[in-house]
């Protein structure tokens, strides 16, 4: 299952900090950012995939998320 979020994370070390922690909740996942899209594309590759919890742990940090339709 892959899902596309669309983000407003600018750097790469935001979007390095955010991976690590997505990766505590989703250990076997691949989970990468392409931040040259002007969604600011956050991809994750996974078993299973909790789209409410992805967002709230972005929240939480204060970046804004949401699913890319």
């Amino acid at each position: 299952m892959i899902e596309v979020f669309k983000t407003n994370v600018q750097e790469i070390d935001q979007s390095n900090m955010i991976v690590r922690k997505l990766l505590e909740h989703f250990p076997n996942s691949i989970i990468n950012f392409d931040l040259e899209d002007c969604d600011k594309i956050l991809r994750i590759h996974a078993l299973s995939i909790s789209n409410h919890k992805i967002i709230e742990v972005l929240n939480s940090y204060g970046y804004q998320c949401e699913v890319l339709l």
